[in-house]
């Protein structure tokens, strides 16, 4: 695992940016394509808006999402809106190279194994994600991987739907996804994480970010993330 601290949230957000804008051209030139799969939260606003001032080949792209909650359309608890907001309205992304998850269907577990197959279809079976962004829980938690979940102990399925969290099952990567992508991007920034990125560098089991592979992983924090392990 290698880790990066970065002055402040924004020096970090431009760094992960331009991080993923790297891997893009490799890739694009390598393979002629990048997927990655990105998760929500507030943390990543910065990022996304970085990232759409960077040089990326976004005809060779595809956007998958790491999780997403089920809610309606338009919802604004959807990691979708985030993403459409700080990303996606500001690039040339063909629109047939975003692939949310199907959270609005009638049957979501059905709707994950369409989603498993979507992967498969872009990053081949069992898929291989070129990267994979990841953020961290002042609970420990990534992706929507959460303590006690039956998620946490799904290694058959790549695409899992959750238990109630906060009021909504979730859409999420499981760990045998996860763990397979080419590169793993932590983006954590803020004090409050700090106690919680002592047990990530660690590799703390008992929490469920502790369980992500350490080698091919990045780390970017801000000043305040890293503070207990100044």
């Amino acid at each position: 695992m290698d880790v990066e601290v970065c002055v402040d949230a924004q020096a970090a957000s431009r760094r992960a940016a331009s991080v993923i804008a790297a891997a893009a051209r490799s890739a694009a030139a390598t393979r002629g394509r990048f997927v990655m799969a990105v998760s929500g939260g507030h943390t990543p606003r910065m990022m996304f808006r970085a990232l759409a001032d960077e040089l990326v080949p976004w005809a060779s792209v595809h956007v998958l999402q790491v999780d997403e909650r089920v809610a309606p359309a338009g919802a604004a608890d959807r990691n979708l809106a985030l993403l459409t907001d700080g990303l996606l309205s500001r690039i040339p992304l063909p629109p047939s190279q975003l692939h949310a998850m199907p959270v609005e269907a009638a049957d979501v577990d059905a709707a994950a194994g369409v989603y498993s197959r979507t992967l498969e279809s872009l990053a081949g079976s069992p898929p291989v994600l070129d990267l994979v962004h990841l953020g961290l829980g002042t609970d420990g938690h990534t992706a929507s991987l959460i303590q006690g979940d039956p998620v946490l102990e799904d290694f058959d399925r790549i695409v899992a739907v959750t238990g109630i969290h906060g009021g909504r099952r979730r859409m999420t990567l499981t760990y045998t996804a996860l763990n397979r992508a080419r590169l793993i991007l932590w983006l954590v920034t803020g004090s409050d994480k700090a106690h919680v990125v002592k047990r990530l560098r660690s590799h703390d089991p008992m929490i469920p970010a502790g369980r992500i592979r350490r080698d091919s992983a990045l780390v970017l924090l801000d000043r305040a993330a890293a503070a207990q392990d100044a």
